[in-house]
C-alpha cells in the first residue's frame, strides 16, 4: 500500500475537529497524571484561575493580567493534549478503515474437517470458537483468523495490506494462514479458526493503531523521570525566588511566580513526548508495518544485525523454472513442446512455472487435448517421475537419476552435455529435472528458488546503514552459498534448525548487539520471539505472526530499511526536541529574570539584553511564547526529524547546532517580538 493511501494529512479538517474534542477530554487530571509536567501546568492553571476570580471579586490585584495568564496557561495544557490527540487521531482514522472490514458476518461452520462442504450450518461469526472448522467459498469473507486445512483459493487481502493483487493461499506449508475480514475470490477453502472472537488480527490492529494498547517505552519512562526531576528543581527555584523577592522587597505576585514556573519547566518536550511516540508507530503503519511494541520501534533504530529466513522471505518460497537445457541433437522447440505436454496436468507452482516458461520463452502453444486420447502420469514418490502418454509419445520428467534409469543409462556415465547441465544447475543452488521421450534423453529443466527482485540493492542500503545481513536456511551449504551470493547478504547459516537460529541470536545479544529477525514460518517463531525486533511476514503462519513484535503486511523482508529509518527517526525526534526544550528553558531563564529583578538589583541590567517593557510584560510574553512554541512544533513531532545515514558524530553536531543553538536563540527572538506586541496593545 502506498504511503499516500495510508497517511492522513495533518491538516485534515475532520481529523483536527475530532482531535480538538479529544484534547478537552484529555484535560481530565486522571489522564494527565501520566504526564507529570503537563499535570503540574494544569494545576498551576487552575490555581491562577482561582486567583483571577478572586481579583475579579475582591479587586485585590489586576484581574486583566491574571486572566490573561490563566487563559494562556490553559492554552498551554490544551495544546499539549491537542498534540497527543492529533497523533492518536491519525491512528483512529486508520482504525476506522479497518473497522469497516468487520461486519455481521455469517460463517459456514462444518461438523469436522472431513465433512463435505455442503454439510455446513450458518452461524454468526461471533459465535465461532477456537478450533472450529468453516468453509469459505468464492465471494465470501473469511470470518476469522485461521489456517487452511483443505483447499486452495485466491484471496483478496486488500482490507489488510491495501494491495489489490490477490494472493494464493493453500493448505500445508507456510502460506496456509488467512486473516479474518479478507475475501475469497475463487474456489473454496476449509479454515480452522485460530483466534477467539474479539482477538483476531484485525481486532489487534485496530487497538494498536488507535493507541489503546500502546505502553510507554523504557526511553520514554526514563525521559519522563528526567522531566519530573527538572520540574521539581524549578519548583524549588521558584519558591526560592519568592523568598528572594520578599527579602529584597521586589513585587512578585503569586500569579507571576507560578507563571514563571510554567515558563521554566520543560513543558515543550513534556507536551510533545507522547505525540512523538504515537506518531512513530503511525509512520510504521503508513509503511504497512504493524508494531505490537513501542520498545521494538525504538530498538529498530539501533539494530546491528538482521537475520532473514530464506524461504518466503528472501526467495518466493516456490521453485520456479528459469531455463531449459537440451542435449546435442535435440531441437529446442521439440524439447519445449515435450516439457509443456508433460506439465499440463501439473498444478503445482513448479509445474505452472514450467508451462509458463515454455509458452513465453519458446513460443510453444498449448494444444487442445480434448479430442486426443491422453494418459496423465501423476508424480509418484516411488518412481519420482510424472508425465503424459500421447499419440504414441511417452514423455517423462523427474529426478535426474530416475530419468537416467528410465533411459537405461548408468548414473555414473551420463552424456557429457547432460551431466554438464546438471552440474551447472546444482552449483548454482538450483534443482535439475531430467526430461525424456520414449526413453531418449531430451534435456534438463532448471528449477530454482527465485530471489525476490531488487533485494540485492536493498541489502546494500542496509549495509550502508551499518546493518549486517545474515541469511538462515535449512538448505545445504552449496545451495545456501549460491542464494546468499545472488541475494547479496553478508553471511549465511546453512542447514539451520530452529535451535540454531535461537542460539545465534542469543550469542549475538550476549555480545551487546541488537538483533532483528525476519521470518514467516512456524520454525521461525522461537527466533522471532527472542529477537529484539521480530518482523513476521503477513503471508506467514499464525505462529510467526504471534511471536514477532512487528508484522509486515507487504511480506517484504527489506522493509527493515524503513523500519530502521523510522526507529532512528523516532529517537532523533525525541532527542532533538528534548535538546530544544532544555535550551529553551535555559534561554527563558536568562531572558526573564533580569527583567523581573533589574529594578531592585540594577547590576542585572548588564544581563537585561532584551530590554523587555516591564516585569508584567516579560512574564506574559514568556507565557504566550511557551504556549505557542508547542503549537509550532506539533508538525515536527508528528512528521519526525529527517534521518540520513551519516555517522553518530555528525548527527550529534547537527542536533546541537540546529536544536541546541536554535533552542537558545528562539526564546530571545520570540519573547521580544511578543513583548513588542503586548506593549503596543497595552495588554500588560
Amino acid at each position: 500500500m502506498s504511503t499516500e493511501t495510508r497517511s492522513t494529512s495533518l491538516f485534515n479538517a475532520p481529523l483536527l475537529a475530532a482531535a480538538l474534542k479529544d484534547a478537552f477530554i484529555k484535560l481530565d487530571p486522571r489522564q494527565l497524571l501520566r504526564n507529570p509536567v503537563i499535570f503540574v501546568t494544569e494545576a498551576v492553571a487552575a490555581l491562577v484561575t482561582v486567583l483571577w476570580i478572586k481579583d475579579l471579586v475582591l479587586h485585590v490585584d489586576d484581574p486583566f493580567f491574571s486572566g490573561q495568564i490563566a487563559a494562556w496557561l490553559w492554552f498551554t495544557v490544551l495544546f499539549a493534549t491537542f498534540a497527543e490527540a492529533v497523533a492518536e487521531g491519525r491512528g483512529k482514522a486508520q482504525a476506522e478503515s479497518l473497522r469497516r472490514t468487520k461486519s455481521d458476518l455469517v460463517a459456514k461452520r462444518l461438523p469436522s474437517a472431513a465433512s463435505p462442504i455442503q454439510a455446513y450450518k450458518s452461524v454468526p461469526a461471533t459465535q465461532l470458537k477456537l478450533g472450529d472448522i468453516v468453509v469459505v467459498e468464492a465471494g465470501e469473507l473469511i470470518p476469522g483468523d485461521g489456517t487452511i486445512v483443505e483447499g486452495l483459493a485466491s484471496v483478496n487481502e486488500s482490507a489488510i495490506t491495501g494491495e489489490s493483487a490477490p494472493v494464493i493461499r493453500e493448505s500445508g506449508g507456510d502460506r496456509s494462514a488467512v486473516t479474518g475480514g479478507t475475501m475469497v475470490l475463487s474456489d473454496w477453502i476449509k479454515v480452522k479458526i485460530t483466534s477467539e472472537p474479539g482477538s483476531s488480527f484485525i481486532d489487534r490492529m485496530i487497538a494498536l493503531v488507535e493507541g489503546a494498547e500502546r505502553q510507554k517505552t523504557p526511553n520514554e519512562l526514563a525521559l519522563s523521570i528526567l522531566l519530573s526531576g527538572l520540574t521539581l528543581i524549578f519548583l524549588i527555584a521558584v519558591v526560592t525566588l519568592w523568598g528572594l523577592a520578599n527579602y529584597s522587597a521586589t513585587a512578585l505576585s503569586v500569579v507571576v511566580l507560578v507563571a514563571l514556573l510554567v515558563t521554566l519547566i520543560p513543558t515543550t518536550i513534556g507536551g510533545l513526548l507522547s505525540a512523538i511516540g504515537i506518531a512513530g508507530m503511525d509512520r510504521l503503519i503508513r509503511f504497512n508495518v504493524v508494531a505490537t511494541s513501542g520498545r521494538a520501534v525504538e530498538a529498530a533504530g539501533d539494530v546491528d544485525t538482521l537475520l532473514l529466513d530464506k524461504t518466503g522471505t528472501i526467495t518466493y518460497g516456490n521453485r520456479l523454472a528459469t531455463e531449459f537445457f537440451t542435449v546435442p541433437g535435440v531441437d529446442d522447440g521439440r524439447m519445449a513442446e515435450a516439457i509443456l505436454l508433460a506439465s499440463l496436468a501439473d498444478e503445482t507452482p513448479e509445474g505452472r512455472s514450467i508451462v509458463a516458461l515454455a509458452k513465453t520463452e519458446y513460443g510453444v502453444a498449448e494444444p487442445d487435448l480434448s479430442l486426443r486420447p491422453a494418459k496423465i502420469i501423476p508424480f509418484s514418490a516411488q518412481t519420482r517421475l510424472s508425465g503424459i502418454d500421447l499419440d504414441g509419445r511417452s514423455i517423462r520428467k523427474g529426478a535426474v537419476d530416475a530419468i537416467l534409469k528410465l533411459a537405461g543409462i548408468s548414473t555414473d556415465a551420463p552424456p557429457f552435455a547432460f551431466r554438464q547441465a546438471v552440474d551447472k544447475i546444482a552449483r548454482s543452488g538450483g534443482t535439475p529435472l531430467g526430461v525424456s521421450e520414449n526413453g531418449i534423453l531430451l534435456g534438463v529443466i532448471h528449477l530454482k528458488d527465485v530471489v525476490k527482485p531488487d533485494i540485492k540493492e536493498r541489502f546494500a542500503e542496509l549495509r550502508a546503514m551499518g546493518i549486517r545481513t545474515v541469511m538462515v536456511t535449512g538448505d545445504n551449504p552449496i545451495t545456501a552459498a549460491a542464494i546468499a551470493s545472488e541475494a547479496g547478504v553478508d553471511d549465511f547459516i546453512a542447514e539451520a534448525t530452529p535451535e540454531d537460529k535461537l542460539a545465534y541470536i542469543r550469542k549475538e545479544q550476549t555480545g551487546g548487539r541488537l538483533i532483528a529477525m525476519c521470518g514467516d514460518g512456524a520454525n521461525d517463531a522461537p527466533a522471532l520471539a527472542q529477537a529484539d525486533v521480530g518482523v513476521a511476514m503477513q503471508t506467514g503462519t499464525q505462529a510467526a505472526r504471534e511471536a514477532g513484535n512487528m508484522v509486515d503486511l507487504d511480506s517484504n523482508p527489506t522493509k527493515l530499511i524503513e523500519i530502521v529509518g523510522i526507529g532512528k527517526q523516532l529517537l532523533m525526534t525525541r532527542g532533538s526536541l528534548t535538546t530544544f526544550s532544555v535550551a529553551n528553558d535555559v534561554a527563558k531563564y536568562f531572558a526573564i529574570l533580569p527583567a523581573l529583578f533589574v529594578a531592585t538589583y540594577p547590576e542585572l541590567s548588564a544581563l537585561n539584553i532584551m530590554h523587555l517593557a516591564s516585569p508584567k510584560s516579560a512574564i506574559l510574553s514568556a507565557v504566550i511564547f511557551n504556549a505557542l512554541i508547542i503549537v509550532a512544533l506539533i508538525p515536527l513531532a508528528l512528521k519526525g526529524v529527517e534521518y540520513k545515514p551519516v555517522g553518530a558524530a555528525a548527527l550529534l553536531r547537527r542536533n546541537l547546532l540546529v536544536y541546541g543553538v536554535g533552542g537558545l536563540i528562539a526564546p530571545f527572538m520570540g519573547i521580544k517580538l511578543i513583548d513588542l506586541i503586548v506593549s503596543a496593545a497595552h495588554l500588560a
